[in-house]
């Protein structure tokens, strides 16, 4: 049993844990709120989570801080140092985990690495970190120069984690800040945004590799390799991603552009790394690979300029006024909401059918996202109701059918009727 000074210092210990946990709560209440807002604000957008969880955030990283500089400051007894330590261990795994869960990563993950430095702080904090590392170490196998064991098991774990959690953040961070950017344009927002994404993978994986010590030089002809043989499995991939690249710099395709490929029309959605997005009038989105906006006929309806030119047949029976039908045709386009007044409508005398003088409206739209046939449709139907009090006639193929007796024409009597079977 401890004497007591050893009581009395451990008692001291006590309340400084209770003072450095009442601290973390007091900032939780106090800061909290307010740099959830100024977080929400200024960074965060609707689908993030790190908002709700700031309260929570600053109340354990403020005691695990206050925790950290009482463990430090004096050499504990390792029953005190165990209490300290307890309690540095519990706030850091749960600041670990708040953080990981707001930036999205699975719950699995992030009670995992609260769990793991948990473990290390708890064993650091009495001297007992080096039997943990110690005891991991020889749980493995060697394989050739380099040893497999569960500890660098659990610090790729941890450095991948990590490192995942920070590159979402930077992320975050970086397309905010693009995105208030005032001086570009919204595709040359997009292209920053996927270039410092691109970056921040890269820096992460370098930076990984240095923290784990691994040497590549000695991967140099397995890697030599594998990039061979990832680099035919992945031509199309690497193919689509430095076409979305292209893309967003030329411009010629952009957020919002309205596009006709192949079958497919509608607006672009977004670019992404491997497809662009394009969501068609009846609601569905058809994601479409870079490449092929690259090597085949896109038409753009909205590349310099939004304004769309819709073509409407109308025929007219020959017996009607074509002037008075002329001019019916133009009030109704004009009449149509989404049609433009300049430039104005116009129509045109096409050519003389087989049974009607063929007309064609030409209208211009500005909203080609929102389709063109239900312009069409308006225009035809406000058309069909002012041709009707007017009087002016819709024609419809006719066909006339001459029946005669060939055979009584020509003198000759007609063929006898052929008699029933039996």
């Amino acid at each position: 049993m401890p004497g007591p000074p050893r009581l009395i210092e451990a008692g001291i210990a006590a309340a400084l844990v209770l003072v450095a946990l009442m601290l973390g709560w007091l900032a939780g209440r106090k800061l909290g709120p307010a740099l959830a807002d100024g977080w929400r604000r200024i960074v965060e957008g609707p689908v993030e989570g790190l908002a709700p969880r700031m309260c929570q955030i600053v109340h354990h990283g403020v005691a695990a801080a206050v925790l950290a500089v009482v463990a430090g400051s004096y050499g504990w007894h390792p029953l005190s140092a165990f209490g300290i330590g307890l309690a540095l261990g519990l706030t850091t795994a749960r600041l670990a985990i708040d953080v990981l869960r707001g930036l999205h990563l699975p719950r699995w993950a992030a009670w995992t690495i609260g769990t793991v430095l948990f473990v290390a702080v708890l064993s650091n904090a009495f001297g007992g970190f080096d039997n943990v590392t110690g005891a991991l170490e020889r749980i493995g196998f060697n394989v050739g120069r380099r040893r497999l064991s569960l500890l660098s098991l659990v610090s790729v774990a941890v450095v991948g984690v990590g490192l995942y959690a920070l590159v979402r953040l930077a992320n975050r961070l970086v397309a905010h800040s693009i995105g208030r950017a005032k001086s570009l344009d919204a595709t040359q927002k997009l292209l920053a945004q996927k270039l410092a994404a691109i970056g921040a993978v890269v820096v992460a994986f370098f930076f990984g590799i240095d923290l784990l010590g691994i040497d590549l030089t000695t991967f140099a002809v397995f890697s030599g390799g594998l990039g061979l043989a990832v680099g035919f499995g992945l031509q199309k991939t690497v193919g689509n991603l430095i076409a979305g690249i292209i893309l967003l710099m030329d411009r010629s395709i952009k957020p919002g552009d309205v596009i006709v490929v192949g079958e497919s029309f509608g607006w672009v959605n977004k670019i992404g790394v491997r497809a662009v997005s394009v969501i068609t009038r009846d609601g569905k989105e058809h994601l479409i690979p870079n490449e092929n906006l690259m090597t085949q006929e896109v038409e753009n309806w909205s590349f310099t300029d939004r304004n769309v030119r819709v073509r409407i047949p109308v025929k007219v029976g020959y017996e009607s006024d074509l002037k008075l039908a002329q001019a019916l045709m133009l009030r109704a386009a004009s009449e149509s909401p989404r049609v433009l007044k300049s430039p104005k409508p116009n129509v045109w005398l096409v050519s003389y059918g087989d049974y009607a003088a063929e007309h064609e409206i030409l209208v211009w739209i500005s909203d080609p996202e929102s389709g063109v046939g239900n312009v069409r449709s308006d225009v035809l139907n406000r058309l069909w109701l002012l041709f009707k009090e007017q009087g002016i006639v819709i024609p419809v193929p006719r066909r006339e059918m001459i029946l005669r007796d060939s055979g009584n024409s020509a003198g000759i009597p007609p063929a006898p009727p052929l008699a029933a079977d039996g």
